[in-house]
Parts: structure tokens; sequence; C-alpha cells
């Protein structure tokens, strides 16, 4: 009987040492996660600036064609974006935009809208984050 007690303790002390994880084990394992974090999320997050800079480029580029077929109606180019969607002008035929509103850039700003060279031109200007700065329709 004797003999049977010991094995069954011997059984259950070995199983116990053998059971989780020690402290020392756990933690190797969160630094080795924090360091594969620090190096994969950089890359990320440079991705998605350039993301959103590409998508404010084709955004702009497609105000630029709306307002040059609004000009090939009307003759002139408006006073405002808002005019795209509706507007009282002579030979308006629009709205010029497929969703009928004026797109916000990737930040969540309103774009910029200026004629220049005395009505014969216009200009489109985002203004970015603080790393790409602003960005504009005669990039």
């Amino acid at each position: 009987m004797q003999l049977a007690r010991e094995r069954l303790l011997s059984a259950f002390l070995s199983r116990r040492n053998t059971r989780g994880f020690t402290l020392i084990e756990l933690l190797v394992v969160l630094v080795i996660l924090g360091l594969l974090a620090a190096i994969v999320v950089p890359q990320f997050t440079g991705k998605i600036d350039k993301a959103k800079i590409q998508t404010t480029k084709t955004q702009i580029q497609m105000l630029m064609t709306a307002l040059d077929l609004l000009k090939a109606d009307v003759g002139e180019y408006p006073g405002s974006l808002e005019e795209l969607l509706s507007s009282s002008a002579s030979n308006w035929d629009g709205p010029y935009l497929k969703k009928k509103k004026i797109p916000k850039d990737p930040w969540g700003n309103d774009y910029s809208y200026s004629v220049i060279d005395g009505g014969r031109s216009c200009e489109i200007t985002s203004q970015g984050s603080k790393d790409s700065g602003p960005i504009s329709s005669s990039d």
C-alpha cells in the first residue's frame, strides 16, 4: 500500500511540473512578439500613406475631368465645386459626378478649389498629411 501511494504521489508531481509555462517562457514569447510587431507595423503604415496619396491624386484627376466637362458645356469653370452637382447656368448638363456628392480627401478634409489664369484654368488642392504636405492638381 505504501508503494502504491509513493507511485501515485510521484506520478502527480511529475505531471504537475510539465503542465504549464513558466514566467520566463511567457516573457520570452512576449519579447519576440514585440520585436516582430516593431518590425512589421512601420512597413504597413508607410503603405497606408502611399495609398492615401495615390487616392488623393486619383480623386483630384476625377474632379478635374468633371470640371473640364462642365466647362465644355457652360463655357467657363464654375465658381465652386458644388456647381458640379447643381447650377442655374445655361447649358449646364449635370450632375457631373456619378455619386452626386463632392468627395473628401482620404484624411477627411475638403478639397480647396480655385479658378486661375483669368478663368482659363483651375486648381484643386488637398491639405494632405503632415508627412506628404499639400497635393495639388498641378503636381
